[in-house]
Parts: structure tokens; C-alpha cells; sequence
């Protein structure tokens, strides 16, 4: 198993704000839109998506990182 370092999470952090700023900057109408749509949706719908974004992202490190 591999050794978790604090810059490892911050290249992580990171990539995530570089990978949002992108889809704000290629796609401005689609993400407002996107966000209205998200502050009108009821706490569980919210709950059950994070839920699987979260399961995704694991996996993904799992994957690539052998974890």
C-alpha cells in the first residue's frame, strides 16, 4: 500500500479547482443553468448524487493508485 503524502492532496485539490475553472470557462451558460437546476433539487436527490460521485472518485484512485 502506498504512503499518503500531504502534497499528494494538495496536486489533488488542485486539479480539481484547474479541472472546474475549465468547464466554467468553455461552458458558462450550461454551468449557471446546471446550478440553478442543483439549488432547486430536493437535499436527497443531492445526497444520493455526491453519494456516487464519491464511490466514482474512490474507485478511480483504487485504479490508478493500487489502494
Amino acid at each position: 500500500m502506498g504512503s499518503f503524502s500531504f502534497g499528494d492532496f494538495i496536486t489533488a485539490l488542485g486539479l480539481a479547482f484547474a479541472i472546474e475553472g475549465l468547464v466554467f470557462l468553455a461552458f458558462p451558460d450550461p454551468v449557471r443553468k446546471m446550478m440553478v437546476s442543483v439549488a432547486t433539487s430536493p437535499n436527497a436527490q443531492l445526497r444520493i448524487a455526491g453519494f456516487i460521485s464519491a464511490i466514482i472518485g474512490i474507485i478511480i484512485i483504487w485504479c490508478v493508485r493500487g489502494l
